[in-house]
């Protein structure tokens, strides 16, 4: 069967949507498209008419490209107010002949998730941190013999409300939310290496309007917090200094300006109209001087909210996110962090660009969810695949979206 999963990533500045197919555990990208978000602010819908109007137009996009619309999706919901915390629990083993299976396993995270999320919140995913089996501590039970599973879990959720508003969304305009991802996952799962797999560090997403900072532990999400500062602040700084208007100030960021100053040329420039109606000429190594200075205070506070996140040396962070398309973004970050620091790339064909991170990545967390039932999952159903030029039989498990968050990162392997 062909699995194709379709991500959405709400964004402050665009919607991102993209469907991909796996094939050997690698993405193949069949679809690729944004549009500006409307009615969003800081992945919250603020004003549902604007914001049903532009998941309307993303959708839409994407169905020209395939010929067939998307119908489910998994979707990013706002990390704010996201909570990880510590669970276990101890189950028997039911089988005959007392092996562990997959089933035991989801039956422990169940466990360990029993009366542990409040009415408000939502269950966004659980992740193994270690197994008791026999006394002994193990990072894969299965296929063991054991009268029973002891198991320490982290359990993510966040408010009811981060999700609501998008599900109210992709309702009205006919689009199933299968289930739910917040940007650290993704974005890990994006740029996770084997090695990485095995270290404590940080992952930060640079965004529009915030910046995520995550703690993974040997792979799994520990800890977090958001920033109230992002790409938008250094626009508005560039408007404020120069004093022109935003959208020329987003111009100035994106086209001239660089993240450091070591390769900025003086004699590079661009002439705007600033709100007094005169011309003012604007040179690329000013223009980065201004860039580079809010970088510096945000990658700064980066710094210390990882200080207050944990306790633990760290051996890596990864930054992703829009702002890290900056030119010369790997000079300012060497300069700062040294080789600490790694600047993630998005490589996947026909998405090559860190403001795609969270949409790849979800693809592929999602994906390694489905390994552990050996399920076979597709957003079409077998005539929509045959349109795409396959033949496949559909297997619906949109109802049991719970246990499809009930997975952990030893089954990747």
């Amino acid at each position: 069967m062909r699995k194709f999963i379709a991500s959405l990533d709400v964004g402050s500045s665009f919607i991102k949507l993209i469907v991909g197919e796996i094939i050997k555990n690698k993405i193949n990208i069949l679809a690729c498209v944004e549009t500006p978000s409307r009615g969003i602010k800081k992945g919250y819908v603020i004003n549902a008419e604007s914001a049903t109007e532009a998941f309307s137009e993303v959708f839409k996009k994407a169905e020209d490209i395939l010929g067939i619309p998307v119908k489910k999706v998994i979707a990013t919901v706002p990390s704010l107010y996201a909570e990880c915390l510590l669970s276990g629990g101890t189950i028997p083993v039911t089988s005959p002949d007392k092996v562990i299976t997959s089933k035991d396993i989801i039956k422990g995270m169940q466990k360990c998730v029993y009366n542990k999320v409040m009415d408000n919140r939502e269950l966004v995913t659980v992740l193994p941190t270690s197994f008791k089996v026999n006394d002994e501590i193990v990072t894969n039970p299965l296929e063991m013999m054991a009268e029973q599973l002891t198991m320490k879990s982290i359990v993510v959720t966040v408010p009811k409300k981060n999700i609501e508003g998008i599900n109210a969304c992709l309702k009205s305009i006919g689009v199933e939310l299968i289930d739910i991802v917040i940007s650290p996952l993704g974005d890990f799962y994006e740029h996770k290496t084997k090695e990485l797999n095995k270290m404590i560090g940080a992952l930060v997403n640079i965004g529009e309007e915030t910046t995520t900072v995550s703690i993974f532990n040997r792979g799994i999400l520990t800890n977090l917090e958001v920033i109230d500062i992002g790409g938008a602040t250094i626009t508005n700084d560039l408007a404020y200094v120069y004093k022109i208007n935003i959208e020329d100030a987003k111009y100035l960021k994106e086209h001239l300006a660089l993240a450091h100053t070591r390769l900025a040329q003086p004699n590079e420039a661009l002439t705007f109209l600033d709100k007094y109606g005169e011309k003012v000429k604007i040179n690329q190594y000013d223009a980065s001087e201004v860039v580079m200075g809010r970088l510096t205070e945000i990658i700064n506070l980066v710094k210390k909210q990882i200080n207050l996140l944990t306790k633990k040396e760290i051996s890596y962070i990864i930054f992703t996110g829009g702002v890290t398309e900056s030119e010369d973004f790997d000079i300012l970050l060497d300069e700062l962090l040294g080789s600490t620091a790694i600047l993630g790339k998005t490589e996947e064909i026909g998405a090559r660009s860190n403001i795609y991170s969270t949409a790849v990545g979800n693809i592929k967390y999602y994906n390694s969810r489905l390994k552990l039932r050996n399920v076979e999952f597709s957003i079409f159903n077998q005539e929509e695949q045959e349109e795409l030029g396959g033949t496949a039989k559909k297997v619906n498990v949109s109802d049991n979206s719970l246990l499809g968050k009930l997975f952990g990162y030893f089954f990747d392997n």
